[in-house]
């Protein structure tokens, strides 16, 4: 048993080197096998025959050895895409984007084609077999704000532009991130920059930006619009030249009114042929259109000039008695031609002003009233029979009083909202709408996005019902011995409060909860992230949360300033002092 045991060990030892001999990977060796039945006594002889055996090479089927990585079948690569407007993309800073320079990101604004050559009028691009040298981009640059993130400048003062060629961009798969307000991109290992989806586009097949489909009744209305515009251009300016000359003939007289007259016919003549310049452009006759729209010059020269004539002929009745700059007219003839040529620019400067000083008049008043008077221009301009409307909201005795407490995350409105609902029995919280206990309810208006707020747990949210019908409920549930009238508030965030200013039914009383500068809201937020009141995603840092916390602060404050919706504005540096200016502010609810 022992000789057996030896003797399949010493068998054993040439098949291990067959696997750890590199040069015997190719031709493994074959191992006697025992037939049954036969003894496992072996001899000296026996064991040296045994390791001196070599298989014949024909009877052996020959694999050779390959790494298990290289048995996988590679993966096609996927196809590269084609470029279009929007796209987020990777470029450098110097012209024939050499990767030695600078790595920039930017959006594609405008593709166009190449010309073959510069004597060229052609826009066909070049007929190249790679699809190089026929297309060029032009890229906005975006701002690189840290962490992956890059957003668009804000201001088109600091905004770049810059011209590359389509094979020298490379895709970036970007998703927008509305918490930071830019796009996230993938950034390489090591080299921290950023890192394409495809090595390039594709520009075999790609034969440029796709055709937008026009709409043919859109370019029949606007085309409609056009001439009632120009048109209103032409009687407006004829109306004012015609107001002009009575007014310059009740004051000066009949002589320079009549050359007032002249002007203001030149004015209109001057904007007609400037309409042919207009009506032509883009068109197979725009350069006759131009030249022709150039004669609208000649018609001021023309009214000077035929003053001049005129006086020439009156001989020695001519006004003109000493030479000079005016030797053929007089300064008050010059002024009166002029006054009346220019007079064509006085409806166009009050066309353009007019809708500019109606909208700031509405947007002067503040709260609900400027709202209405913003809601009632808008409703006037869709056609909207007005009489109606003033007569369905005549009586405000239907609308629901709601206080509208709102303000950017940490100006410490929840705290004040509470404080007014302790120590003021008149006012109550809206009812919010309970996922467990009516859930049917819940998912039909979830479903139909009626819900105005869900928390953060995703159990309660607030409704239009909720807000309307908690301060009635909350007066027939108080009993006849306080039967006083109920006001809901509503302590809102700058979204909730876009959606109540629509809420139909609803009078709102608003009041704006701020702090005089940005510092002190930096300080509040990073209080309470460092209290957990924030928390901070594993993807996140506390920079990074802090960063788009303070951008949506002014986000909120710009909507505060610009919404008109606020009556009131608090700036919470003293709680005492807050407590006193809501609780007056929220006396003109029952006002």
């Amino acid at each position: 048993m022992i000789l057996c045991c030896l003797g399949i060990v010493s068998t054993l030892i040439p098949f291990a080197g067959a696997f750890t001999s590199p040069s015997s990977l190719l031709v493994p060796r074959v191992l006697p096998v025992p037939v049954p039945g036969t003894s496992c006594s072996h001899n000296d002889a026996s064991i040296a025959s045994i390791k001196s055996t070599t298989p014949t090479p024909t009877a052996l089927y020959m694999v050779p050895y390959t790494p298990p990585e290289e048995t996988e079948v590679p993966k096609s690569k996927s196809k590269l895409p084609k470029p279009k407007i929007g796209d987020i993309v990777r470029y450098h800073d110097i012209d024939g984007g050499q990767a030695t320079g600078q790595v920039l990101v930017g959006k594609i604004s405008l593709i166009q084609a190449i010309r073959p050559s510069s004597s060229s009028t052609t826009t066909t691009p070049q007929n190249n077999a790679d699809g190089t040298n026929k297309w060029l981009v032009e890229i906005t640059e975006m701002e690189d704000v840290g962490d992956g993130y890059y957003a668009e400048y804000p201001s088109r003062k600091r905004r770049k532009s810059a011209l590359r060629k389509l094979e020298e961009i490379a895709p970036l798969p970007a998703s927008f991130v509305r918490s930071e307000d830019a796009f996230k991109i993938p950034m390489e290992r090591g080299t921290n920059r950023p890192l394409p989806s495809h090595v390039g586009y594709n520009l075999v097949d790609y034969e440029g930006p796709m055709a937008v489909p026009i709409n043919q009744d859109v370019v029949q209305a606007d085309s409609e619009n056009y001439q009632q515009i120009k048109l209103s251009l032409l009687r407006n300016a004829a109306i004012a030249g015609a107001a002009g000359t009575v007014g310059v003939d009740l004051f000066r007289g009949t002589e320079d009114a009549i050359i007032y007259a002249a002007g203001a016919l030149a004015g209109v003549a001057y904007l007609f042929f400037l309409g042919i310049k207009t009506d032509t452009l883009g068109g197979t006759d725009s350069k006759l259109g131009a030249n022709v729209s150039n004669l609208r010059f000649v018609f001021p020269a023309l009214v000077v000039g035929g003053v001049a004539v005129n006086n020439v002929l009156r001989g020695d009745a001519n006004p003109v008695s000493s030479p000079g700059l005016f030797s053929t007219v007089t300064p008050e003839q010059f002024g009166a031609a002029m006054i009346g040529f220019l007079t064509y620019r006085v409806p166009l400067f009050v066309s353009q002003l007019s809708p500019v000083v109606s909208d700031s008049a509405s947007d002067m008043i503040p709260g609900s009233a400027g709202m209405a008077m913003r809601m009632a221009a808008d409703a006037k301009k869709r056609g909207i029979d007005m009489s109606s409307l003033n007569n369905s909201l005549s009586s405000t005795d239907n609308l629901v009083t709601v206080l509208l407490v709102s303000g950017p995350e940490g100006t410490g409105k929840t705290t004040l909202v509470n404080k007014l609902l302790e120590q003021d029995n008149r006012f109550v919280r809206p009812i919010l709408l309970d996922r467990i206990s009516d859930a049917v309810k819940f998912e039909r208006l979830e479903q139909r996005g009626e819900l105005l707020d869900t928390d953060a747990s995703g159990r309660y949210a607030l409704s239009r019902e909720g807000v309307l019908e908690a301060a009635a409920k909350a007066t027939s549930e108080s009993g006849t011995e306080d039967m006083a009238k109920k006001v809901v508030v509503v302590d809102a965030d700058v979204n909730l409060a876009r959606k109540l200013v629509n809420l139909s039914g609803a009078r709102l009383i608003g009041v704006w909860i701020g702090l005089d500068n940005l510092e002190k809201f930096e300080s509040r937020l990073k209080a309470k992230i460092a209290s957990g009141g924030i928390t901070i995603p594993d993807d996140e840092t506390e920079e990074s949360i802090l960063r788009a916390k303070v951008r949506q602060v002014v986000k909120d404050i710009e909507y505060g300033v610009v919404s008109g919706v606020f009556e009131f504005t608090i700036l919470n540096e003293d709680i005492e002092e807050s407590m006193k200016q809501l609780k007056e502010a929220a006396s003109y609810c029952f006002k």
